[in-house]
């Protein structure tokens, strides 16, 4: 059973966490009975912790406003899920240019861990693999990737100073929507207001975020995840494919997903059984053509290439191939070493 000093820490955590908590509230977290949360409070005000009593119906305690909080206290389970989450989103790419303030914080974490809790880590990282190979991932300032958080929560126009692939440089007034980290790489989403169209912006090219005065409102039923997937897909690349595929919008989008390419829904023929003809349209843009053969034989479904040509010739030619492998004698048998 826990000590009346653990449970008066642990009431600290929980008016830590905001808002104003019933004494049945209390009771019920800490195990007690309700006098005994109020002799618990005392000695926090004791302690000169501003514990404030608030009265009425949905009365109880809370932390007096403007109260500097302790050092942060973390349960074990609470300091194992923190470090995995830097390392993963080292891992990921999904930190901000201050790399170091992400290694400082692991290693603060890491110095109080009990020793058995850090074996237990260590036994996890030994165990881990990720799928992808951490890269150089070029990722954002914290200062603006908090502004722009800041507009979009309060949906205020910004101004950013934007490099683009070509290291073109301009300055752009955005309507954010939201911020989305896909792959790796965090963007934000909106309209341009010069231009008054939707863009998607890499946030590591952003050099300078302001917030303007001033107000707009999003778009109804808005998904800025789903604006940056759609704008993968249909960004301009050398080839422009189009596809008809005979299945479900779940199994092409097993090896089609939607940030490399959208669907639509083929309208059947006059009298044809709208069951008996369900394909849908595939649009995708592409620097090359080389990757698309081996993923169309991998969906298994009847398909039909509309354009480009050059992507029948790739495929006619990885047929032939897969054709010739079949067909090959198998080596002679070695022994095993």
């Amino acid at each position: 059973m826990p000590r009346p000093t653990a449970r008066v820490l642990t009431l600290l955590e929980l008016l830590q966490s905001g808002g104003t908590r019933t004494v049945a509230e209390l009771a019920d977290r800490l195990g007690v009975e309700g006098r005994t949360v109020r002799r618990y409070v005392d000695q926090l005000i004791d302690l000169d912790v501003p514990v404030e009593s608030v009265r009425g119906r949905y009365g109880g305690y809370r932390l007096g406003p403007g109260y500097r909080l302790p050092p942060l206290m973390l349960s074990d389970d609470e300091a194992l899920a923190v470090l995995l989450g830097l390392i993963a989103g080292r891992r990921a790419g999904m930190t901000t240019t201050e790399r170091t303030a992400s290694e400082t914080a692991s290693a603060k974490i890491r110095r109080v861990l009990p020793r058995h809790i850090a074996g237990r880590l260590d036994t996890l990282l030994d165990a881990l693999a990720f799928t992808d190979q951490p890269g150089d991932v070029d990722t954002p300032d914290a200062g603006v990737l908090l502004t722009l958080a800041d507009a979009v929560r309060h949906r205020r126009p910004v101004s950013i100073r934007y490099a683009d692939r070509d290291g073109r440089r301009s300055e752009r007034t955005l309507h954010a929507y939201g911020i989305v980290a896909h792959a790796g790489r965090w963007y934000v989403t909106g309209e341009d207001a010069g231009l008054g169209e939707d863009r998607t912006f890499r946030l590591d090219r952003i050099a300078d975020a302001r917030v303007l005065p001033g107000s707009f409102e999003p778009p109804v039923d808005d998904d800025p995840a789903q604006r940056v997937l759609s704008g993968f897909a249909t960004a301009e690349y050398r080839h422009a494919v189009t596809l008809r595929i005979h299945g479900t919008a779940e199994q092409i989008r097993a090896r089609l997903p939607a940030s490399v390419a959208t669907l639509e829904e083929c309208v059947p023929a006059s009298g044809e059984d709208r069951e008996a003809t369900r394909w849908l349209r595939v649009e995708l843009r592409a620097e090359r053509l080389d990757w698309l053969p081996p993923v169309l034989a991998s969906l298994d479904r009847p398909f039909v290439i509309e354009r480009p040509d050059e992507l029948r010739a790739l495929l006619a030619a990885f047929a032939d191939r897969l054709t010739s492998y079949a067909a090959a004698e198998p080596a002679a048998e070695r022994p095993l070493p």
